[in-house]
């Protein structure tokens, strides 16, 4: 065996390049050749007296609401993008080593934005991804990496339809031919859905209840439309009034009511992309499909909300919440033999 068949060998065998959903609740992390083999909240405590790093991901998560004065955990993305650059930084580097091998040679990471991103935004998501130790750092737009993730016919000369309804962004997006027609992108998600749910149980219970609650209730009994059997939940918190514990009962009716505002934003969203895709390309969309990814996508009824409101079909993607991480770790595995995609990607990446 040649000596340049040994040095390929070698090189394939200790580089792993990495797809990273970097998603403002959960951070996905795909390795190219295997599979996601990370998936742990976007979450991170940093000790104020020492400056260290104390946990990150599920362990952070869980330290929420219930940490002593010197440590602080938070989450430093906010509606999709960079909210604190120094903690996403130790972020991005804790889940890069914990996925990485001391061997490792050539790591090429390719990141999931927002298509509505600023230009700061992105080149933020670049510099923090190189510090945390990529040695090539690209980006590719969610909707994009959403609808390869899914399945959908991206590289032909037909309209196919994505929503990726996340923690911090909804992405509305039409792709033709590998490329983007029209995208639009809200700061509604997930997020907006726990903050409304907040505010109904204030105003209805004088009751104040946390994040975590929030969403818990909006998983269990949460509804975009009116279910066949109605559920309820038991939730906890502090009393307005006389500032101690209390509980109370919430109906899944009341949730739904609770949330209508930022579920008709969504929908607003997309009827506004549909109404700007040319007509060949929304007879196309018409024909496949809106297929639904991201966290959001499993609240149940949202597809036939969205159905009734757009009067097209709507089918929601066999593992929605993967999407994002599959996309960047398919796009990751072809950029090498792929000239087409790795131009697409320098041509987002640029600094």
């Amino acid at each position: 065996m040649s000596k340049n068949s040994l040095f390929s060998g070698f090189m394939k065998r200790f580089s792993r390049d990495i797809g990273i959903d970097l998603g403002t609740a959960n951070t996905l992390v795909y390795v190219g050749g295997r599979d996601i083999v990370l998936r742990e909240p976007s979450v991170i405590a940093i000790n104020k007296e020492t400056g260290e790093v104390a946990a990150v991901g599920e362990e952070a998560k869980r330290m929420l609401g219930r940490t002593p004065g010197h440590i602080v955990a938070s989450r430093p993305l906010r509606d999709g993008v960079i909210a604190d650059y120094e903690q996403t930084e130790e972020m991005l580097k804790h889940f890069i080593g914990k996925v990485s091998n001391k061997f490792l040679l050539r790591r090429s990471v390719v990141v999931g934005i927002p298509s509505g991103v600023t230009e700061v935004e992105r080149l933020a998501v670049l510099q923090a991804t190189r510090k945390a130790g990529a040695t090539q750092a690209f980006v590719i737009e969610e909707p994009m990496a959403a609808a390869i993730g899914a399945g959908l016919p991206v590289e032909e000369p037909s309209g196919s339809m994505i929503v990726d309804i996340g923690g911090g962004t909804t992405e509305v997006a039409v792709i033709s031919l590998g490329g983007i027609v029209h995208s639009r992108s809200i700061r509604v998600a997930g997020d907006e859905l726990d903050e409304a749910i907040i505010a109904y149980v204030r105003r209805a219970y004088n009751l104040f209840i946390g994040e975590k609650t929030a969403e818990i209730c909006k998983i269990s009994i949460g509804s975009a439309y009116p279910l066949e059997q109605e559920l309820e939940i038991l939730v906890k918190g502090r009393d307005l009034v006389s500032g101690l514990p209390r509980s109370a009962t919430i109906t899944s009716e009341e949730v739904r009511t609770a949330i209508q505002e930022p579920l008709t934003a969504i929908v607003e969203a997309i009827k506004l992309t549909l109404e700007a895709t040319p007509p060949e390309l929304a007879a196309d969309a018409m024909d496949h499909g809106i297929v639904l990814a991201g966290g959001g996508a499993l609240l149940r009824g949202i597809d036939q909300l969205i159905s009734k409101e757009t009067m097209m079909p709507v089918r929601i993607a066999d593992d929605p919440l993967s999407c994002v991480a599959f996309g960047t770790g398919r796009v990751v595995e072809a950029m090498h033999e792929n000239e087409v995609i790795r131009k697409m990607l320098e041509r987002s990446s640029r600094s």
